[in-house]
């Protein structure tokens, strides 16, 4: 039995029945040449930095979480600091609503306009933050946020 050069596949015949190559007219046996290696690309342990730093972001807490508990990623620095900052972001955005969610309740008539208002728009400016950390740390960037970017860089 000999192996096709093209493909690795083992041959019993003149063609290879696999991809169709003609075999040699001295062909040797399997216990004199090996299998030819391997052409495809070797794979890969995981994903890149860059998509794992920005899938930190993705759904906030559970994937800060998640990419801190993974094998690969918890040991990488740079992944490291993308999920304690996305991880201390989300927790602030639920304190900063739980706070305002206080005040608006006790100031009911300022709360309703304040609500109606602005609400919408500190919501957005939080939302165009979010994606702007995500696509900053796919691009390979390190953006330190002011208060919990220190925190998540002595975490990390």
């Amino acid at each position: 039995m000999s192996f096709c050069p093209s493909c690795g596949a083992s041959v019993d015949g003149r063609f290879c029945a696999k991809c169709g190559t003609p075999m040699p007219a001295t062909a040797q046996s399997a216990a004199d040449t090996p299998p030819p290696p391997y052409t495809s690309q070797p794979v890969s342990a995981g994903m890149a930095d860059n998509v794992a730093s920005a899938l930190c972001y993705a759904l906030g807490l559970l994937t800060g979480i998640l990419f801190l508990v993974l094998a690969p990623y918890n040991q990488n620095r740079a992944v490291r600091f993308h999920a304690f900052q996305s991880i201390f972001l989300n927790v602030g955005v639920i304190l900063f609503s739980f706070a305002l969610s206080i005040v608006l309740g006790v100031f009911h008539f300022i709360g309703a306009l304040f609500g109606l208002l602005l609400v919408p728009l500190i919501w957005l400016g939080f939302m165009i933050l979010w994606l702007y950390l995500m696509f900053s740390a796919y691009q390979g960037k390190k953006t330190v946020l002011p208060i919990i970017g220190p925190l998540a860089e002595q975490q990390a």
